[in-house]
């Protein structure tokens, strides 16, 4: 749902001027370096990049799903690493709060979270739960008023530099699969979390992620989101969900700018006397290309509108993040190909991409769960 076209199109050309002038042309430095400059997360801050999908009265924008897809279409448009930077707040890092937490949580963390003054994590995937998330081996021991948490998380973006961390630990030793799992709050600081360095990554670079451990980690039971013992699990889905339409919008500015630097070299790029762009199973690449991705782009949005709508869109969540990951991937695979050998060059723009969103096709639920997970909804709606 767009609630003002004419204002969602100013936030759009202002977002999109930050991205030129700022960060597309800082992608090979950042990608070399590992990081991004802290004058750019400082601009991030002052564009309101970090709200953009939390409610306006803690702070945010309170862009509805629509918006949000179209946000992330643009932002996504230069090395993912600059998103990832701000998306956890204004996506994956905040919503559980968004959609679950108290009154008095969301005053707390919010404002905080929406002006970039902190930094969120989701910390749910651990070493032996990935694709099955229900199998939590974190668990948090009761003691009076309070829970010890002992365990460790992997694979989680922004570890090594988050403030804050949606933490989710096992409260009923006695209970298995989704019972028994709630959601907690943990600032950093708390004594027994600590964070190991950043991994060392095939892609996205400037984007750390990294392992959250915890050793006896005490915090008040209203440390648990919604105030709720149990009903952490629930609160995970229901903030995946909509993460889903995120990270499949965010498959698709990629997939754009890749078509977009796709025609540009084929354009330029001369063989046999003439540009490349002449040959037919060149257009093969760039018009199958362009095809997907802006089947993709509608798919994200008719979807986002869905939800905006109320509806159930677990069914189409899925399959946005399956069919718009692996649009992106065939795309920056033909766009390594239509550069040839250049394209296999180490800081040549299709190199570089073809690394970035290889990540896409694994988190947020792998292609394989996605596909398990549409073939068990359709069948149920038969």
């Amino acid at each position: 749902m767009i609630r003002d076209a004419a204002r969602l199109d100013a936030l759009l050309h202002e977002v999109r001027e930050f991205l030129h002038a700022e960060c597309l042309p800082l992608e090979a430095l950042v990608d070399k370096n590992d990081q991004i400059p802290e004058s750019v997360v400082q601009g991030m801050r002052e564009l309101g990049l970090f709200g953009h999908s939390i409610p306006q009265a803690y702070g945010g924008a309170g862009l509805t799903t629509e918006e949000l897809a179209l946000v992330n279409i643009e932002v996504s448009q230069v090395s993912a690493a600059f998103r990832a930077r701000f998306g956890g707040n204004t996506g994956i890092a905040s919503e559980s709060l968004v959609v679950d937490g108290t009154e008095d949580q969301k005053r707390r963390y919010l404002p905080l979270l929406a002006s970039g003054e902190v930094t969120g994590c989701f910390a749910l995937t651990e070493p032996d739960a990935g694709s099955d998330a229900t199998a939590q081996k974190t668990v948090a021991v009761r003691d009076g008023d309070y829970f010890e948490i002992t365990g460790k998380k992997c694979f989680i973006t922004n570890a090594p530099i988050a403030d804050l961390f949606t933490v989710f630990a096992r409260t009923d030793p006695d209970s298995t699969g989704s019972r028994g799992i709630s959601a907690f709050l943990i600032e950093r600081g708390t004594p027994g979390l600590h964070t190991p360095p950043a991994y060392s990554k095939m892609g996205q670079h400037g984007s750390p992620v990294g392992e959250v451990v915890l050793d006896k980690v005490r915090v008040h039971k209203d440390a648990i989101i919604g105030g709720l013992e149990g009903q952490g699990f629930r609160t995970a889905m229901k903030a995946l969900n909509k993460q889903r339409i995120n990270l499949a919008g965010l498959c698709v500015g990629p997939a754009l700018r890749l078509v977009d630097e796709m025609v540009r070299h084929a354009r330029t790029r001369q063989q046999f006397g003439q540009d490349i762009a002449q040959f037919q199973l060149v257009q093969q690449m760039i018009a199958q290309s362009n095809t997907e991705a802006y089947a993709a782009r509608a798919l994200v949005l008719e979807t986002a509108r869905k939800r905006d709508a109320g509806q159930d869109i677990t069914l189409e969540a899925s399959m946005c993040k399956l069919f718009a990951s692996e649009m992106c991937g065939r795309v920056a695979d033909r766009a390594v190909q239509l550069f040839g050998g250049s394209g296999y060059i180490a800081d040549n723009v299709a190199e570089r991409f073809y690394r970035d969103v290889r990540v896409f096709r694994l988190y947020e639920g792998t292609s394989q769960i996605h596909i398990a997970n549409i073939a068990k909804q359709t069948l149920a709606r038969a």
